[in-house]
Order: C-alpha cells, then sequence, then structure tokens
C-alpha cells in the first residue's frame, strides 16, 4: 500500500510502538493493516530524532535542486553546440532551430538560450511563412527556371532582367541574396596569366582606324577572332566573325587546322548571310592565318576593308575576346568533347541556339543580339538592311 493514504499521525504512532514498546514489525503492520515494507519504510524515515530528520529533509532538497540545476545547464550547453551556428541568425531561423529540436529540449528553455520569446514562437509556428518568404520562395522558383533556361549561365544581372520582362518588380541585389540562398552562381571561366609575347608585330595591309562609339548599324565592322577547343582527336579551331554593333556572331567555320581556309569559311558565311555593302571594315588580330594572299583577293573580291589590329589593343581585344571567353567559360570549360566532331555540334549549338537568339549583353543593353538589331530596324521604320559602310 502507498503510504500517502495514511496520516502523518498515523505513521508516527506505528513507529513509536514498534521502539517505545519493542513489539515486531510484523505483529504491528498486521493490527494496522499495512504491509511490513511499508513499516520499515516508515522506521526509516521517523525512527531518527527530529533535528536529524530535518537536516536530512534539507539535505535531500538541496541535492534535488542541485540534480536539477545540473541537468538544466547540461541541456544550455548541449543547446548551445548545436545551436551556435544560429545565434547570430535571423529570428525565422531561430525559430526554424526552436521547431526541429522541440522534440529534445523544453521550448522555454530553447527560447531562452537563443534569446527570442516563446509567444513570438507559438505566432511562428501558427504561420511560418510571412507574405515576404512565400514571395521569395515564389522568386526562387522563377529565378531557378531563368538559370536552367541560360544553361547555368547568368548572374544575378541578367536573370533580373529577364524577371523585368517577365513583370517582376525586383532589385538585382534581392536576386543576388535569393541566388546566394539556392546556391547558384554565374559561370566562371578560366584563370589566364599575364605573359609576354616578344614576336614583332604583323602590318595591316591597310589602316583604317574606327571606334566602337561610331558603329551606328550593322555591317559597319566585323571582328574576326580564333580560338580552338580541346577533344580527345586534337584541338579544333574556331574561327568567328563578329557584327560590332550588335555583337552577333554572323559566320563561323571549325577546322582540325589552323589554316586560312578556316578564315575564309568563315567570313564566307558571314558574306552569304548578311550579303553586306561595299566598305564594311573586317578587323583581324595578330596572326599568320589573317596575312595570306588568297585571304586579301577574298576582301578585295567582295569590297572589304580589312584593319590588322596592334598587339595588346584593349579596345579591339576588348570586343573580339568576348565571344571566345564566353564560349569557354559558358560551354567548352563544362564538358569533355572525345570527337572533334561533338565539339563542332557544341559550337554550332551554342551559336545558333542560344548565343545569338538569348544570350544578354552588356552592350546591347542587357538584350540579346538578334532582339537588339530586330528593335533598331523597327527604328528604321523598314528601311532595307543594307547599309553603306564607305565613310569608314
Amino acid at each position: 500500500m502507498s503510504s500517502k493514504r495514511y496520516a502523518e499521525a498515523f505513521k508516527l504512532e506505528a513507529v513509536k510502538q514498534v521502539i517505545e514498546y519493542g513489539q515486531s514489525v510484523p505483529d504491528v503492520a498486521a493490527r494496522l493493516n499495512v504491509s511490513p515494507p511499508t513499516l520499515y519504510a516508515w522506521l526509516r524515515r521517523y525512527g531518527v530524532p527530529m533535528h536529524a530528520r530535518q537536516t536530512h529533509d534539507q539535505q535531500q532538497a538541496e541535492l534535488r535542486r542541485l540534480h536539477a540545476e545540473l541537468k538544466r545547464v547540461t541541456e544550455d550547453h548541449d543547446n548551445l553546440k548545436k545551436g551556435r551556428s544560429v545565434l547570430c541568425q535571423s529570428v525565422r531561423v531561430k525559430y526554424a532551430f526552436i521547431e526541429a529540436h522541440h522534440g529534445q529540449w523544453p521550448i522555454r528553455r530553447l527560447c531562452r538560450v537563443l534569446n527570442v520569446h516563446p509567444s513570438g514562437y507559438y505566432a511562428w509556428a501558427s504561420q511560418p511563412l510571412s507574405v515576404r518568404a512565400e514571395d521569395d520562395a515564389r522568386m526562387r522558383r522563377l529565378i531557378s527556371r531563368s538559370w536552367l533556361e541560360s544553361g547555368g549561365v547568368y548572374g544575378y544581372r541578367r536573370i533580373t532582367r529577364e524577371l523585368r520582362e517577365l513583370g517582376e518588380g525586383c532589385g538585382k541585389h534581392r536576386v543576388a541574396r535569393l541566388m546566394g540562398q539556392i546556391g547558384l552562381q554565374s559561370a566562371i571561366g578560366y584563370l589566364r596569366h599575364p605573359g609576354k609575347d616578344g614576336k614583332r608585330p604583323m602590318q595591316p595591309p591597310a589602316y583604317h582606324q574606327w571606334h566602337e562609339l561610331s558603329v551606328s548599324q550593322p555591317n559597319m565592322v566585323w571582328m574576326i577572332e580564333v580560338t580552338y577547343i580541346r577533344t580527345y582527336q586534337g584541338k579544333l579551331f574556331v574561327a568567328t566573325v563578329s557584327d560590332v554593333f550588335s555583337r552577333k556572331v554572323v559566320g563561323w567555320s571549325a577546322e582540325a587546322a589552323m589554316s586560312p581556309e578556316l578564315v575564309l569559311k568563315a567570313l564566307a558565311m558571314a558574306v552569304l548571310r548578311r550579303e553586306p555593302a561595299p566598305g564594311v571594315l573586317v578587323n583581324f588580330g595578330q596572326g599568320s592565318q589573317f596575312s595570306r594572299h588568297d585571304l586579301r583577293l577574298f576582301l578585295r573580291a567582295f569590297r572589304l576593308k580589312a584593319y590588322i589590329s596592334r598587339r595588346k589593343d584593349r579596345h579591339r581585344n576588348g570586343i573580339a575576346d568576348g565571344f571566345s571567353q564566353y564560349l569557354q567559360r559558358e560551354r567548352v570549360r563544362r564538358k569533355i568533347y572525345r570527337t572533334s566532331e561533338e565539339a563542332r555540334r557544341e559550337v554550332s549549338d551554342y551559336v545558333e541556339t542560344f548565343y545569338n537568339p538569348m544570350r544578354r549583353h552588356r552592350h546591347t543593353g542587357g538584350l540579346s543580339p538578334d532582339e537588339y538589331e530586330r528593335r533598331h530596324f523597327e527604328k528604321l521604320n523598314g528601311l532595307p538592311r543594307r547599309h553603306d559602310a564607305s565613310h569608314l
């Protein structure tokens, strides 16, 4: 039986019969209708003097208090070990931590350790997402879709332009913050080490000066650049012809060897596609493939003007190297090509399906080359696409 059924005086009287009157425990237990173990427990409890019993009670209470304090300090220490990463975070992050660990420790203790009010946590638990948080979740989905559509290329600036065209009112800093939360970033190119080139610079056959600000329409200045792609079969050299006005690639070719035919095929494609008026200025870089006689004959046949830029011409290289950097950074660096034909298909897909119709450029105000030219011709109210560049 439980001792809680008996009064304090009853217990003292039972102990007195055993101690003072010398009666046996079984006899007293049977007479009082209690079990012997219960009576033995009363003897241990009340068989000592009053002052000794009070001292023992105080010691036991102090021991229980110390055990409870030790347990609280230990739990607080464990809370800090797990929650130290959120101590300096926002209140909502702390609420999420409490929600994830409230089964291990009391909620109020977690709130005290993280320095938040329990009422705030309970209000958050009833509605975890605010209007702003729900809008951020929606924006993260749009950002992820735009980033995937770009092939994992765009950074926060170009994605901001994409979202604004969709009618979303968002700033670039907010897009950068949301991209950081979901681990998205723009494509990063190769690390380039500065070096010196001691070769003798080429002399242009006919010097024609130009400036980017003077290029006010298509087919005025074309830029030729050559790069290469590594494959298991060797290098694949790629020559491209870009229109400085819109940065559009108007011609390209890919061959397994660096030869004058590589540049001639890219120029032939550009002439076939654009049908330019006489006087287009074609800008070359420093290289033997640009100094062949048959290339000069081609330029003369289609009345194109040649301009070979000086070595380390920052004004020219900043434009000409643009496409090569984009190609290497956004496609080539991410893949390993087994054959030259696989790399050639990659170049064709990048130029025709992404770079010209979709790739946004800062020079064009965040528009793709095709869209930039389309808007330019709309402003001309249907004027023909041929433009005379002989005044350069």
